[in-house]
């Protein structure tokens, strides 16, 4: 977001916290961008300049695709009472229904099955659960383009990935054919005031980042430092005091912290995702 981004060094603290920072290197203004990205839960009603929503498509379709083959789709939601449902959904997550663009990204093999049939061709490698990666992954790429699209044009987002409690639901609010399967949601506006959060400090590169081989040595020291950085930034900013550890052990430490999402292969199943 523009006038939000710190100097290189600062921005490095602000996002590995002191004493974390990782060796400087190369820096510009895209590097300024990508290290001042932060989630906003609150939008202002403002309408976006006129053909924002294209800008940021074709910033999408701009992003990598495995062999081309695009395979993922997006659907824009405008209408009321479906945003209300799919905030619902989320669980009750309102900025749904307050951001002026609320899009939904689709893991969508869909149109390369019509491409066979409509040219007389099997195509056998569809039911397997490459396929489905490749397009979950495809989303995933096209989106965080979007959003970095949308971050250096001011605007503020927030990923919904709460959107997976109930995949049936939203696929037949959307109309999603066989083989087409939402993955996430996306906010995009301008973040509505006191909505800003500062950056949210992120696991050391030490932790993250390995050399020639896979290494766990150092990891519960890494874990502890960064538990003590979030905590710290939780206390602040989010009114609680939970460390990285409890966090991940609240998220998927029992069935019912998925919120639904136990079911995810059956669903996608009943969506035409054979997952072989």
């Amino acid at each position: 977001m523009d006038g939000m981004q710190l100097p290189a060094a600062a921005a490095l603290t602000a996002r590995y916290g002191a004493g974390a920072e990782p060796k400087l290197g190369p820096w510009n203004d895209t590097m300024a961008l990508l290290l001042s990205h932060r989630s906003v839960r609150g939008y202002r009603p403002d309408a976006l300049p006129a053909g924002t929503l294209e800008s940021l498509i074709a910033a999408a379709q701009s992003a990598a695709t495995s062999s081309n083959l695009q395979t993922w789709s997006v659907v824009a939601v405008n209408d009321p009472e479906k945003r209300k449902a799919l905030a619902e959904i989320a669980g009750g997550q309102r900025h749904i229904e307050q951001c002026p663009i609320f899009l939904v990204f689709i893991a969508d093999v869909s149109r390369n099955e019509r491409l066979g049939h409509q040219e007389g061709v099997s195509l056998a490698g569809m039911p397997f659960l490459e396929t489905f990666l490749v397009a979950a992954i495809d989303a995933g790429l096209a989106a965080q383009n979007a959003v970095v699209a949308a971050e250096s044009m001011g605007l503020a987002t927030l990923y919904i990935g709460a959107l997976r409690n109930d995949v049936p639901r939203v696929a037949a609010m959307l109309g999603l054919p066989p083989g087409a399967a939402p993955v996430f949601g996306l906010c995009v506006g301008y973040a509505a005031p006191g909505k800003e959060s500062a950056v949210k400090p992120r696991l050391s590169q030490e932790a993250v980042l390995h050399h020639e081989t896979y290494s766990t040595t150092k990891e519960k020291a890494l874990r502890a430092s960064y538990d003590e950085k979030l905590a710290e930034y939780s206390k602040r900013y989010e009114m609680a005091a939970d460390n990285w550890s409890q966090r991940v052990i609240s998220r998927i430490g029992s069935i019912s912290a998925l919120r639904g999402r136990d079911g995810l292969k059956a669903a996608l199943r009943s969506l035409g995702f054979p997952l072989k």
